[in-house]
């Protein structure tokens, strides 16, 4: 099976069926070598990065409804040919390769005809709606009802800043008992450039990509990968040494190993996750990093133990989300509506309710998102707190930097890619006071 193939097929579960896009791609790229999965990874995630433009342009120069094999094949020609620097010929010729591949000979005519009629208009400005809502849709493949929102609530040239900012690389941590200190030498003695977090001081921002998976810091669990937005929300958490603590939502366990490293290992906790398979994801996580003080369950967050009321001494709910505030995965932007976020808005109302009740009096409560999206984030929030009065929003100052105070102090941050240079993440602390 051709390198394209597998990559289209995966494209496809991913599109079609739902699949995440970072673990049917691992599959996909399995016994791959390098080069040809560096390609078919870049490929995956660049049509789903620019799906909405990449369908704009077939709107125009595809008539009629198209075969789904056939859909998939353009989408990644289109993609080739507009923004991967794939010479037209090439772009063209594999795609009319790839359809007799999979058994659609009878159609390869009609693909050939469509990714020519494609790379003849190349040169010609693509036009683009009027009006600004829609065509930042079509630009940046972001949802429209979102788009509007943004711009309803942020103004037009700060939603506009958002969608173009692109992300930097990856983002290390030392993990316990390993340090940043240690963490500093190694990288600065393997030539890796980086600069330090500007939201959380103990992250590493790699200036150049890099497989970190197979470097001997990861894979001896010295380090882990995590972004500023999620090492802020157990910051907020602030676990001390010897506390229970839970966190709710807990896959893969990057935020539940950095609890245990800001606890040094010693407390307990308790690590939920309602799905077996990323229950296990966790356990294996945790084991990596040498996380000995972590208990993971296989647990619905949403549903009340009584059996552990006023038994925690903190609460991380880092609920599902629509996720719309992670670069990294552009298949988070494909399939969301108003619907899907009514649909999260309930889940997290009934996650939070159940694990509210699980703090302790002068416990802490900390929910985050990964995502910028009002309904989801300070709505919810404010919605909490009207019918769960024994909790109040506690100040995030103490946990950002000095440039951060003025918009932490009310106790909930929402980070901006643009403004923060990190994820848009979502952080609320709250304690319990016993009202």
């Amino acid at each position: 099976m051709s390198v394209r193939r597998k990559a289209l097929e995966a494209l496809m579960d991913i599109t079609d069926r739902g699949a995440y896009a970072n673990l049917r791609l691992k599959e996909a790229l399995e016994g791959m070598d390098e080069r040809d999965a560096k390609w078919a990874s870049a490929l995956v995630y660049t049509v789903l990065d620019r799906l909405n433009y990449i369908d704009y342009v077939l709107e125009t120069h595809a008539r009629g409804k198209l075969n789904p094999s056939i859909r998939g094949i353009l989408r990644m020609g289109v993609c080739q040919a507009l923004f991967m620097d794939v010479p037209d010929s090439a772009a063209c010729d594999e795609s009319v390769k790839l359809a007799r591949e999979i058994g659609k000979g009878a159609l390869s005519g009609y693909v050939n005809a469509v990714m020519r009629s494609v790379c003849r208009a190349k040169e010609n400005p693509l036009d683009l709606p009027g009006d600004l809502a829609e065509r930042l849709s079509v630009e940046y493949s972001f949802p429209l009802f979102l788009i509007r929102e943004y711009i309803e609530r942020y103004g037009e040239a700060f939603a506009q800043d958002m969608l173009t900012f692109r992300g930097r690389g990856i983002t290390l941590r030392a993990q316990y008992p390993y340090t940043e200190e240690e963490l500093e030498r190694e990288l600065t003695d393997r030539n890796l450039a980086f600069t330090r977090g500007k939201i959380a001081k103990s992250a590493f921002c790699l200036e150049r990509g890099l497989d970190v998976t197979k470097i001997e810091l990861f894979l001896s669990g010295k380090v882990a990968v995590q972004s500023e937005g999620a090492m802020l929300a157990c910051l907020a958490l602030d676990p001390k040494r010897g506390q229970t603590v839970l966190d709710a939502c807990a896959a893969p366990g990057g935020k539940t190993a950095y609890i245990s490293a800001l606890m040094h290992g010693e407390g307990s906790i308790t690590a939920w996750e309602i799905h077996p398979h990323r229950a296990e994801l966790t356990a294996k996580t945790l084991a990596r990093l040498h996380v000995n003080n972590a208990e993971v369950a296989v647990c619905d967050a949403s549903v009340k133990d009584e059996a552990l009321f006023d038994t925690m001494d903190a609460v991380l709910v880092d609920a599902p989300c629509s996720g719309l505030g992670l670069w990294g995965k552009p298949d988070a932007k494909q399939n969301k509506d108003q619907e899907t976020i009514e649909r999260l808005s309930a889940l997290q109302k009934s996650i939070l309710s159940a694990c509210a009740g699980y703090v302790k009096r002068g416990g802490t409560l900390v929910y985050s998102t990964c995502t910028v999206s009002h309904a989801e984030n300070e709505a919810q929030v404010e919605a909490f707190l009207k019918e769960h009065i024994e909790f109040s929003l506690a100040s995030l100052e103490a946990y950002v930097p000095q440039s951060l105070h003025e918009r932490a102090k009310g106790g909930m941050l929402q980070l901006f890619p643009h403004l923060d240079g990190t994820e848009g993440f979502f952080v609320a602390r709250m304690v319990n006071h016993g009202g």
